[in-house]
């Protein structure tokens, strides 16, 4: 993000680089020197300034020497040449081999100033071309992401564009970006111009789910005051998104293979049989294959579900993503909360990239939200970042948390995880609960003994 723009000064007077380095830091850049060419690439290497001027002509390693070996390199550091008077062959052979100016001694201080800005400014722009492919090449739909995992997901995703696919499965760990896969799928895919329904398996009981999906008739319960129209029906020529499928009750379960079995399902009290004509996309932060195996998931539905399955990769394991996803979230709550956030130090995108993640994507971006609206002014500080990830809190390697030497109080240290838990899922009970591997009713106990209830 913004800052100051570095430059490195290559001559082996130093009264030049004297009056170089006074000049450019009176401008406000922040500025080096090296005495030669193997000087300043040793440099290059170790800190990648954002300009090189340098003189041509200098013991060890001379300008056109530190410009070929930077080509070799690949390095793609822009570079302005300094000659002598009358030597414009040299600098003409050097703006060949990828200067992109030179100026002649003695030169004007003005000139200078002027170049590098022209120069800096032309990098400026290169970069943001390059970005922008970049991104392009390293997103799908609302996703963001470049890694290898990322991009094989996407390959994935491009080959489902033209297919009609009855049913997918989506697998991954909570905060992964489940719901955003779904709606790539369906945004790209051949039913982008049908409605998508949403329901989420884990926050209603068996009875509301089976009419939320099937509908129902007038008179069918005790509530059931009109007849209403499932998602089934209503998402005809769309989608259907079953998020947190393996909570879904046995019961529910059957009801839900016969009506992708026979694409053809009843609503609640109701005789008349009706097509399912929508893609029906599951999701499950769970191991379905295990849950078959302990019987929690009845294996025939799995293996209908199971036909195209996407697995969604968690943050830890392509951690290379973070400073991309770090840069869209504080562009993101800058223009939402009306911040202006324009730099991350090194030190807090260390600490963001070395932290865990248990809560993977949903977690970082609580995470940044949270900085820009209470911490951060114009730079983003490591210590604006929550004591867990600044520390690296992560789990021992006997399976727990290690012990500090002074003690802890449980009763603290079970409350800040309650609250941790439903700052990440932003409140969701069902799915604070999973994280913590409790009950849902085992987590509202808790909360009424914490006064935390709402």
């Amino acid at each position: 993000m913004a800052r100051r723009a570095h430059i490195l000064i290559v001559d082996d007077e130093e009264l030049i680089r004297w009056s170089l380095c006074e000049h450019l830091r009176g401008e406000g850049y922040t500025v080096s020197e090296a005495s030669d060419g193997q000087e300043a690439l040793d440099f290059i290497s170790d800190h990648a300034p954002d300009l090189v001027i340098t003189d041509l002509k200098m013991p060890r390693l001379d300008g056109m020497g530190l410009l070929r070996a930077m080509r070799d390199r690949d390095d793609p550091t822009p570079l302005i040449v300094l000659t002598a008077h009358g030597a414009v062959d040299s600098a003409v052979a050097a703006t060949q081999l990828g200067a992109r100016a030179y100026l002649t001694k003695p030169f004007d201080l003005r000139e200078i100033s002027l170049q590098v800005q022209r120069v800096l400014e032309e990098q400026r722009l290169s970069n943001e071309v390059r970005y922008l492919r970049g991104q392009k090449a390293a997103a799908y739909g609302r996703i963001i992401g470049a890694s290898a995992a990322m991009r094989r997901m996407f390959e994935s995703l491009q080959r489902l564009e033209e297919v009609d696919a009855p049913t997918v499965l989506i697998m991954g760990e909570s905060g992964t970006g489940k719901d955003l896969v779904a709606n790539a799928i369906h945004e790209r895919g051949p039913r982008r111009d049908g409605p998508f329904m949403e329901v989420d398996c884990a926050s209603l009981p068996e009875t509301l789910i089976e009419s939320e999906l099937f509908g129902h008739e007038k008179g069918s319960f005790t509530d059931a005051r009109a007849t209403r129209r499932g998602l089934f029906e209503l998402a005809r020529g769309g989608t259907v998104f079953l998020d947190e499928i393996g909570e879904m009750s046995p019961g529910m379960q059957a009801k839900l293979l016969r009506a992708l079995e026979n694409r053809r399902f009843r609503r609640v009290g109701g005789s008349a049989t009706i097509n399912l004509d929508a893609c029906v996309i599951a999701a499950t932060h769970r191991d379905l294959a295990q849950y078959v195996k302990d019987k929690k998931f009845r294996e025939d539905l799995f293996f209908r579900l199971n036909v195209i399955r996407l697995q969604v990769p968690s943050l830890r394991e392509r951690r290379e993503d973070i400073p991309a996803l770090v840069e869209h979230f504080v562009q993101r709550f800058n223009k939402e909360y009306r911040r202006e956030v324009k730099e991350i130090a090194e030190e807090a995108m260390q600490r963001l990239q070395d932290y865990s993640w248990p809560g993977n994507v949903r977690e970082l971006r609580n995470v940044i939200e949270r900085v820009i609206i209470l911490e951060a002014r114009e730079r983003l500080e490591a210590a604006h970042l929550p004591p867990e990830i600044r520390h690296g809190a992560r789990p021992s390697a006997t399976g727990g948390f290690p012990l500090p030497e002074e003690g802890v109080n449980l009763d603290e240290v079970e409350r800040s995880f309650i609250q941790q838990a439903l700052a990440r899922t932003e409140g969701n009970q069902s799915a604070a609960a999973r994280l913590l591997g409790l009950t849902r009713y085992q987590l509202r106990y808790r909360m009424e003994k914490f006064e935390l209830a709402e």
